[in-house]
């Protein structure tokens, strides 16, 4: 395909070059560049792309994309200036590969929590309705027939445009994506038109990144101003201060979901249980009533938007609750660890003090003999929550052990100190601090009794753990049960 064509989107500055020239791939790494590639060279948090146009230009590169002038060693390639190099690769790939999301029915989600969950819920309903469904997300790509784990929740422009082509050859017909906030923020869906863009509720996280609240919103809310000449609905959490503020600035048909009587879609008269939960959902139009596997109050407002959502999509309300009713266990989110020993253990992904807080609630509503809590917080990510995380803990849990998850580049030792402040400002001491994470999960399992609640939290689907330089392979639902299995729990 011409340059000039898949440019044709995009804001050039200017083309110092043939714009004619014919370009045969895509590529934001060097590494990745082959004979007749065009090369998008911007700066990264870590190194600059710059740095490495010579190398892409000696591995075949014939175009480049960036916002700055050429440098010495880039001769022979076409310099193509932009403002922002990030959208212009995202439209140019939209362009290489077709288009496909224009052909695609598309459910984008966003929000700090659910997305992952609501992802799930979302599939099991429109493949009940038999329709062809994939998803992109934090776990994994897949869709009828392949699946890959994921290495970030939203991919790069090229890989994600690819990933849509490639689900479109095989027969997709609906795509559900979680949509990250560093995703809208660095352009990665330019070129995208959502059908459906799901907000769930915004507490803090990534503000190492969006440094602040405001920031992080403004971010998120990119999804329902994304451009795009299809026909878009916002479904949006009526009862998050977020979303209630979101709510009168959108341009397109918005439909409420949560609690509050506001809300278009809401549950009443909720039962929460070990086994799920029970709840009236009513709607414009009628009511019914949903059951689901899954624990909580979150989880309920999970099952509103993917609830509203499917309705915006034309799925029949008898097939939504048939959907839900039969959802399998979604990988790290509240997930049980079974065993024979009388105490239960659930793994979850709550990385943040808001999502410690509603996992923690939710097991409290379950009447636990005691809750023994395991958890840590990442390294070279938002320091500001440790502290908040220790407090929740302090508050929620009977007994917690402060462990390692992923520490990264940072101390340990000081990732833990940081958490302790929490405990320390709650003037509890109900913590025993042991950083290396299989021990204590060992010893939270140890000190079990029949009716107690051992949570592993923090890491939920992960496979790995990173310290220093170092990714060793460490699941908490696999390590959890090669320790029950030795305690007789098989």
């Amino acid at each position: 395909m011409r340059l000039s064509e898949l440019l044709k989107n995009a804001a050039v500055v200017a083309i110092d070059g043939d714009s004619s020239v014919d370009i045969r791939g895509l590529a934001y790494s060097s590494a990745d560049v082959g004979p007749g590639f065009l090369f998008a060279a911007w700066k990264g948090a870590l190194r600059d792309g710059l740095e490495y146009v010579p190398e892409a230009v000696a591995g075949g590169a014939v175009a480049v994309l960036s916002d700055r002038p050429q440098p010495a060693g880039a001769e022979g390639a076409v310099w193509v200036r932009v403002p922002d190099p990030r959208e212009a690769l995202a439209l140019a790939a939209a362009e290489f590969y077709g288009r496909p999301a224009d052909s695609l029915k598309i459910v984008g989600l966003t929000g700090t929590k659910g997305k992952t969950t609501i992802s799930y819920i979302l599939e099991s309903i429109l493949g009940r309705a038999g329709l062809a469904v994939g998803v992109i997300g934090t776990i994994s790509n897949r869709g009828p027939g392949f699946e890959v784990k994921a290495a970030r929740t939203t991919p790069e422009s090229v890989d994600l445009q690819r990933i849509l082509r490639e689900m479109l050859d095989r027969g997709v017909t609906h795509c559900v994506m979680e949509v990250s906030s560093h995703s809208l923020a660095l352009s990665r869906t330019a070129g995208i038109g959502f059908d459906i863009a799901v907000f769930t509720n915004l507490t803090g996280e990534h503000l190492d990144f969006h440094q602040t609240m405001e920031d992080y919103f403004l971010a998120k809310k990119k999804l329902f101003f994304l451009n795009g000449k299809k026909k878009r609905t916002a479904v949006v959490n009526q009862d998050d201060p977020w979303g209630r503020r979101l709510i009168p600035e959108l341009p397109m048909n918005t439909v409420t979901f949560g609690f509050e009587p506001a809300a278009l879609v809401r549950a009443e008269r909720a039962k929460f249980s070990g086994a799920g939960v029970e709840a009236l959902v009513k709607y414009p139009g009628g009511q019914a009533v949903l059951t689901a596997p899954l624990a909580g109050r979150y989880n309920l407002s999970n099952l509103l938007a993917a609830f509203a959502a499917a309705m915006a999509l034309g799925v029949p309300v008898p097939v939504i609750a048939e959907g839900i009713a039969g959802l399998g266990q979604v990988p790290g989110r509240f997930e049980k660890v079974e065993h024979p020993l009388g105490f239960h253990v659930i793994v979850d992904y709550a990385h943040t003090d808001a999502a410690l807080q509603s996992l923690l609630e939710t097991v409290r509503e379950l009447k636990p003999g005691r809750i023994l809590l395991v958890f840590g917080a990442g390294g070279d990510r938002d320091k500001a929550k440790r502290p908040r995380m220790g407090e929740v803990a302090a508050r929620l849990a009977d007994w917690t052990y402060l462990t390692s998850d992923n520490p990264r580049t940072e101390d340990p030792a000081r990732i833990l100190a940081e958490i302790e402040m929490g405990f320390a400002a709650s003037g509890s001491d109900r913590y025993t601090v042991v950083p290396d994470r299989r021990e204590a999960i060992a010893r939270a399992l140890a000190e079990a009794r029949p009716g107690d609640f051992v949570i592993l939290a923090g890491k939920g689907h992960e496979t790995t753990q990173t310290t220093g330089t170092t990714v060793v392979p460490f699941n908490d639902v696999d390590v959890a049960r090669d320790i029950l299995s030795s305690m007789g729990g098989k």
